[in-house]
């Protein structure tokens, strides 16, 4: 079958699938798209089983400004053929949370490169790419767990620099990161303790939320 058609017949499957009020309650929450189908996220897994990895198609896919098209993109893009470059393009045209998400869940977490990537992300000011950074590196750590000591300190730097930013989604997905180095190992929640301790009398109100977040966290 031609990409074209491919396109067409996955579109034609998109509208037959779409679902008005969850795309209503999403514009509803801030998740604004070009072309929102509101197609669950089950229905869109079953979409793509039947079309299997495919580069063309997911790149065509990942062009289109509809929702549903950028997670298809997303599930369907080759680990082999995403060359970092095009990790790069991908992640200057998110610009929203979800797409961040199952982006960063569904692909990045699996790149080759996905350690040394996440990095180079999470030090640009760009919200979203800062965003898919600590994100990918949340996954890789559920994954391994694991940071040299060199690599520990960077991330945590970095971290807690994006956290006392005002940018809203910078802050969850750096808190998303911070709490699965946590969890790894009682070493790595007493580096995190130390890291934050003088912050428990701060007057700032983001030091202070940072505290206490990592207190619940080891309360938990």
């Amino acid at each position: 079958m031609e990409l074209s058609e491919q396109l067409r017949e996955i579109k034609t499957q998109l509208r037959l699938s779409m679902n008005g009020a969850v795309s209503q309650s999403m514009r509803e929450k801030g998740l604004v798209y070009k072309l929102n189908f509101g197609v669950e996220l089950p229905r869109i897994k079953t979409i793509a089983a039947a079309y299997g990895k495919d580069h063309a198609l997911a790149q065509a896919l990942w062009k289109e400004d509809i929702r549903e098209c950028k997670i298809l993109a997303g599930m369907l893009q080759p680990v082999e053929s995403f060359l970092p470059e095009i990790a790069d393009i991908w992640v200057e045209n998110i610009r929203n949370i979800e797409i961040a998400e199952l982006t960063c869940m569904n692909l990045f977490q699996h790149l080759p490169y996905a350690p040394a990537k996440s990095f180079h992300w999470i030090a640009t000011e760009d919200e979203y790419t800062q965003v898919c950074g600590f994100l990918t590196i949340a996954r890789l750590l559920m994954k391994k767990g694991d940071m040299d000591e060199r690599v520990e300190n960077e991330f945590l730097d970095q971290a807690v620099t994006a956290f006392l930013s005002d940018a809203y989604h910078v802050r969850n997905a750096a808190m998303t990161a911070i709490r699965r180095f946590m969890q790894h190992s009682q070493e790595n929640a007493f580096r995190v303790c130390r890291k934050v301790e003088n912050m428990k009398d701060s007057t700032s109100p983001s030091e202070q939320l940072l505290y206490n977040a990592v207190r619940e966290e080891i309360a938990y």
